[in-house]
């Protein structure tokens, strides 16, 4: 589907990771947002865009496959976008596996620095949040990523917190109680993974990095765009990153960054509330070689 003008959110989640909503959800919310176009870019996984696609073109809303990957520089988690990657490369499919294997033992970590604070909760009642978050239209489990929002979806559960804010503030976010970061892979292994499946990449929300040194460097390595519109950048970080993009040739993206809303809360912003124009796909898409 083409589709000229009109207005993209190029970073929503949905319940292939850890997005509240299926992806037939995040395509129905972006056509009444009044969106042309709306990226599906769950975790270290692609199994919700062949639903979010077909939807797409059942309502009139292009659907373009992304997909964050997770990786740690710094101490920290750093996250990359990759966009229109070759999802039936077996390498590149193997390689999602592996990152999520990584982070079912980062969950596997969490779990046991909660019980240690006497939070009573098991992976069982974890992948059970996860479950019934899930897309139904995708039935595998290999191809499904579980996160942190899913872990404090058990503490609210639970009535340990009351809210997902509360939950990461208090446990789950870099810093905090039961925060744990295993080794993964660099941004730097991300950007040329992404490459390699044939993607274009894109650094995410480097505003909440506090570390526009290692932002730089990424971009230095290949990286072809920076997310400057996200729902957690202010003025200040679009000004600065758009500086950023002008200096080295970067594709300049946006995005809510939705996965999904609890108790009236938005995690991180609306469908729609941070968007670019809908051309920026077709720079997005890798140029035919």
């Amino acid at each position: 589907m083409v589709i000229k003008g009109g207005l993209a959110d190029l970073h929503t989640h949905t319940t292939a990771s850890d997005g509240l909503h299926s992806p037939t959800d995040i395509v129905q919310f972006a056509k009444a947002a009044g969106l042309s176009a709306v990226a599906i870019t769950d975790h270290d996984t692609i199994a919700g865009v062949a639903e979010a696609i077909v939807a797409g073109e059942r309502i009139g809303v292009r659907v373009v496959p992304g997909v964050e990957v997770s990786t740690v520089a710094g101490g920290q988690d750093i996250h990359i976008l990759g966009y229109f990657t070759d999802g039936s490369d077996k390498q590149w499919l193997a390689r999602l596996a592996s990152l999520r294997d990584v982070r079912n033992h980062r969950n596997d970590m969490i779990v046991s620095r909660l019980n240690e604070l006497g939070v009573s909760i098991t992976m069982d009642d974890v992948r059970e949040a996860a479950r019934s978050k899930q897309a139904a239209s995708d039935s595998s489990e290999k191809a499904f990523s579980i996160g942190r929002p899913h872990i404090a979806e058990v503490l609210i559960r639970q009535g340990v917190v009351s809210t997902m804010s509360e939950a990461f503030d208090k446990y789950l976010a870099s810093g905090a109680a039961a925060y744990v970061n295993p080794p993964r892979l660099t941004p730097f292994e991300a950007v040329d993974w992404i490459h390699e499946a044939g993607g274009t990449s894109v650094i995410a929300h480097p505003g909440l990095y506090g570390d526009d040194e290692l932002v730089e460097a990424i971009a230095k390595h290949g990286a072809n765009g920076i997310e400057v519109f996200h729902s957690d950048h202010g003025a200040e970080e679009e000004s600065r990153y758009a500086e950023l993009a002008a200096k080295y040739g970067l594709i300049v993206t946006g995005g809510s960054d939705f996965h999904g809303s609890r108790q009236g809360e938005v995690f991180h912003g609306a469908v729609g509330s941070r968007t670019v124009d809908a051309v920026t796909i077709e720079l997005l898409r890798p140029k035919k070689k």
